[in-house]
């Protein structure tokens, strides 16, 4: 059955809800053996073992559980975040090995009433807004830095055509990726001095982590939205210390992200990456969210293609290189199976919205509510002297 979509608001759905919100489904509680106490049927995923620290929540946490039912109230709710310039970082630096800070949701709570936190978000919106209506192939400030960055990325995709999966009989988590992982690693300090000013040279004790938790978990052969935002603080700290300028940011989105999504495309199909914590069907992605907000505001006011247009085959074959968001959804429909509404549930009902900029306002709220609040993901985000626990 094809799926249908209406502009106009259901009984239940609020006037000014971003979008629809996903489908909802009778909650499972789900025992220690593994098999949900309602029904008996198996959970998606075996229980996490027991961790040595009690204060530690498996990355697996949201996987076995249906999304809060008032999640959806608590992004209406939510105000659209608002862009900010980025405080630069004044000499004396101190910099310093950045460290976990967040246990709890009470820790979360903490740091998003933080200006640490209200600016990363607004530089997250700026980013957004400098490629608002812009093709990926549109002329933009190129720098010495940005051409850099592109470098290390790129040096990064080679690295996996030089090392292929091992040969192993299980679906997920190929043990090369590793073997990768550690070789992006060893040379992490040096890609920094690439393009850190001499007078900045110490700061790599403070971006290398950033940076190398970027591209998944070499533990588990995961990656997700956390290691995702890793990136993004990563490209944050380089605002911070003047590396990088408002000048780059289209720059940032249009040639940087976007290699780093090429490269984590090509590790994700290589070395079959997990998602970690994926949400199944209630998530928006099982690995990304970033480039569904860029992709949308670059769609915005776009005169022919609105939100329903990711159901159009020939949109999607000729313009994904141009915009990420149809990138993104011509790339799920290849590595998944069966109905898209059925595998990517929060995706369609998004579709059905009627314009860019619902769409874009919408995520831009459920990143800060679905990623940055949540505990699983953000208790391992990090902290120095760069971005403050405050």
């Amino acid at each position: 059955m094809e799926p249908h979509h209406s502009a106009s608001p259901s009984p239940h759905q609020q006037p000014d809800q971003p979008f629809p919100p996903p489908p909802t489904a009778h909650p499972h509680q789900h025992a220690a053996t593994g098999a949900c106490v309602n029904c008996g049927g198996p959970t998606s995923y075996p229980c996490p073992p027991p961790s040595a620290n009690p204060t530690y929540i498996p990355i697996r946490a949201p996987a076995v559980n249906l999304p809060p039912a008032n999640t959806k109230e608590t992004i209406i709710r939510t105000p659209v975040p608002q862009s900010q310039k980025v405080s630069p970082l004044s000499p004396p630096y101190q910099f310093q090995y950045p460290t976990k800070k967040i246990q709890s949701q009470i820790d979360v709570d903490r740091f998003h009433s933080s200006d640490a936190c209200q600016n990363f978000l607004g530089f997250v919106v700026a980013l957004s807004e400098s490629i608002r209506s812009h093709k990926l192939s549109d002329p933009c400030h190129v720098s010495s830095a940005v051409s850099a960055l592109v470098s290390v990325l790129q040096t990064l995709i080679s690295y996996v055509d030089e090392i292929p999966p091992a040969p192993q009989s299980s679906r997920y988590g190929n043990v090369a990726y590793r073997t990768w992982h550690e070789r992006m690693c060893s040379g992490a300090e040096s890609f920094m001095i690439q393009f850190l000013p001499k007078e900045l040279h110490s700061a790599t004790v403070e971006l290398v982590p950033y940076f190398t938790d970027s591209f998944g978990n070499a533990s588990r052969i995961d990656y997700g939205t956390g290691h995702e935002t890793n990136f993004a603080a990563w490209l944050y700290c380089l605002a911070r210390l003047g590396v990088v300028k408002e000048d780059d940011y289209q720059a940032l989105v249009a040639r940087v992200f976007l290699k780093y999504l090429e490269l984590m495309r090509k590790l994700q199909l290589t070395y079959n990456l997990e998602p970690a914590g994926s949400h199944g069907v209630w998530g928006l992605d099982d690995y990304h969210f970033l480039p569904f907000i860029f992709g949308s505001s670059q769609l915005i006011d776009h005169k022919y293609m609105k939100p329903k247009s990711i159901h159009n085959q020939d949109i999607l074959e000729n313009f994904s290189n141009e915009y990420l968001y149809l990138s993104c959804i011509s790339f799920i429909k290849k590595v998944k199976k069966g109905l898209f509404a059925e595998h990517s549930p929060m995706l369609d009902d998004i579709s059905g919205v009627p314009n860019w900029n619902k769409v874009n306002s919408g995520l831009l709220k459920m990143y800060k509510i679905e990623v940055l609040q949540k505990v699983p993901i953000m208790q391992h985000f990090l902290f120095g002297s760069i971005i403050r626990w405050e």
